[in-house]
């Protein structure tokens, strides 16, 4: 049965990628996907969520953002040495220990496994080693209070201690091509500078396979678990926004020196449901065919599919989108915003109604 408490965040994105390899395989090249029996662009979920993280540590200034890292010990070591001068020579053997005790497999003063860790927890955990305290029950305590922004929307796995799991308030799909792709290969020289005159040939030679496409993209956010996480009614709004605007605005960086596909979204949507969260990559299934670019047919298909998932769910509580065509597609869908800036504190306004 639904909850009458629930409140999910929808966001959509239609974005050009022009030639680039942003998340490549095993082998190099860009990652595809067989959607409509054709295949795809597509950019990892996990390599989005690296670029979200990034932008939160760079962008988020007031908001408690975390690491994963496999060098959890020096990060709480640095703490303890921060708060405790007079223990900065014993900070990585106190903070080994402290480790240990809470539960964390620690070997050569790494974890064997990549950690993700909230600053506000680091410093807890800090706090406890130079107190003495061994209690396994109290340490992970402070590794599963207050924790960061990152780790409440994306989870936090721990092989060797499910207790200090923490489930993802987020979700973010695969990035898939609206239309079918085919990989090229860009075949490159360099020449060495102080080669000799009768040296007519490269100082190097390869190959950088690329694609370019227009893509959908598709995330969301269970706001009432973000808010039982954080428990803090402004940390998950300002959460939540940080969260739209690290979605519109990071870009995984994969091959960009040599690319420099430096894009942003050409339409944004955003919704808050009370339902359930839905993924609009249906809308795609067919794949788009055109003579003219993607772009404008692929925001039209978005439109379209956004009014038809009213038969089968609720209609959105509110919904608010940018879009930078001249024909404005989505004009029937919700509330045009002028700027993502404007966006946010309009969402902000809705959420302290809501929540």
């Amino acid at each position: 049965m639904m909850n009458k408490n629930n409140l999910f965040l929808d966001i959509h994105a239609i974005q050009i990628l022009p030639p680039s390899n942003v998340n490549r395989d095993d082998t190099g090249s860009p990652k595809t996907a067989q959607y409509g029996g054709v295949t795809r662009a597509r950019v990892s979920s996990q390599a989005w969520k690296k670029a979200m993280r990034d932008y939160f540590n760079e962008h988020g200034e007031n908001a408690n953002v975390g690491v994963r890292t496999k060098n959890i010990v020096e990060y709480v070591a640095s703490k303890i040495a921060e708060k405790s001068p007079d223990k900065t020579e014993e900070a990585i053997e106190l903070a080994e220990n402290t480790l240990k005790k809470a539960g964390i497999s620690i070997k050569d003063h790494q974890a064997k496994a990549l950690f993700f860790l909230g600053d506000a927890q680091a410093n807890a955990l800090a706090e406890a080693a130079i107190q003495g305290q061994s209690d396994k029950k109290t340490l992970q305590q402070c590794l599963n209070e207050n924790p960061s922004v990152d780790i409440s929307l994306f989870g936090r796995m721990v092989a060797d201690d499910p207790s200090l799991n923490e489930d993802a308030s987020a979700q973010i799909a695969h990035a898939i091509s609206t239309h079918a792709v085919q990989n090229e290969f860009d075949y490159f020289t360099a020449l060495d500078d102080l080669s000799k005159e009768d040296n007519a040939g490269a100082g190097m030679l390869g190959t950088i396979e690329f694609n370019s496409s227009v893509l959908y993209r598709y995330g969301n956010v269970a706001i009432h678990e973000l808010l039982k996480q954080l428990e803090s009614k402004e940390a998950t709004i300002n959460a939540i926004k940080l969260f739209v605007e690290a979605f519109s605005n990071s870009l995984p960086t994969g091959k960009i020196n040599t690319f420099a596909n430096q894009t942003l979204p050409n339409a944004l949507i955003i919704s808050l449901r009370k339902d359930r969260p839905v993924n609009l990559v249906s809308a795609f299934e067919k794949p788009v065919r055109t003579q003219g670019g993607y772009l404008d047919k692929s925001i039209e298909r978005l439109s379209n599919e956004f009014k038809k998932v009213d038969k089968f769910v609720e209609e959105p509580l509110i919904s608010m989108y940018i879009n930078t065509n001249e024909d404005n597609a989505l004009k029937d869908i919700g509330e045009e915003e002028a700027s993502l800036k404007n966006l946010t504190e309009d969402l902000g306004k809705k959420l302290e109604e809501l929540l």
